[in-house]
């Protein structure tokens, strides 16, 4: 009796096991599976985004060959930049300078390797899907406010480093498409300041009314979400006062989407 009684305690571990096994197959290659539904499968950014897609993306960030590789398929004007130590945490490894993405982008930026490959994933799925759905008209260049600077988070003395620090992050302004217009954070974003926006101190959250629907209020909203499943940090105009005219993007330490 006692020693069925160990058998049956041990049957719950059968199934991990039977996960373990089928797990390693398929990593070995014994079993063979379609790349959209394999797990180590490399990263395609034109593959069709599904529930293995933020695993692949976290994956090739943490490699350095794997993340130049994935990037490579974007199709981006860049040159690869030299790791480099810049002042007191700030500097960048693994590192990019972006002459145009998908599309133009005025002043050249630098982006981490695993910033900038989020950056293609978000065009290649969301942005000119967003354009072409809610303003029939695919986007022609980003503005952006820049993406390097060696500064604590709002400029300001005794904060901790920014993400732009270490070239995680891109600030994005407004966009223009090929139909000749522009589409501005700033201008048209159009949620009315709540209560709180005036006196808000920069870094803390501001309360804000519902917004009209436009069509390119909708995009925004669109492109800002849809940024939120490729970057870590996504904030925007209803996180705080220092983001009422652009889009913070970042591949950082925190996950949150405002």
């Amino acid at each position: 009796m006692a020693s069925a009684r160990s058998w049956s305690g041990l049957l719950w571990l059968l199934p991990l096991l039977l996960i373990a096994a089928v797990a390693w197959a398929v990593w070995s290659g014994r079993i063979v599976i379609p790349e959209r539904w394999n797990p180590w499968a490399p990263l395609r950014i034109d593959a069709a985004p599904n529930f293995l897609t933020r695993f692949k993306l976290m994956r090739a960030s943490d490699d350095r060959a794997a993340c130049q590789v994935a990037l490579a398929q974007a199709g981006m004007r860049l040159t690869p930049l030299e790791d480099r130590v810049t002042g007191e945490n700030c500097g960048f490894d693994n590192a990019v300078r972006i002459e145009r993405t998908s599309v133009a982008v005025g002043e050249p930026f630098s982006l981490t390797c695993r910033a900038a490959l989020s950056l293609a994933m978000w065009e290649r799925h969301v942005l000119q899907q967003a354009a072409q759905a809610q303003l029939g008209s695919r986007v022609k260049r980003i503005e952006h406010f820049g993406s390097y600077a060696c500064r604590n988070l709002y400029g300001e003395a005794g904060r901790r480093r920014s993400q732009h620090a270490t070239a995680d992050a891109l600030d994005v302004a407004g966009f223009v498409l090929e139909d000749g217009r522009r589409i501005s954070v700033v201008g048209d974003w159009k949620r009315e300041a709540g209560p709180q926006q005036a006196d808000a101190p920069a870094g803390e959250a501001v309360a804000q009314d519902a917004a009209p629907s436009t069509p390119e209020s909708r995009f925004l909203r669109q492109v800002h979400d849809g940024a939120c499943e490729y970057f870590d940090a996504v904030l925007g105009p209803e996180y705080n006062r220092a983001h009422a005219d652009h889009f913070h993007f970042d591949r950082g330490r925190a996950r949150v989407c405002r």
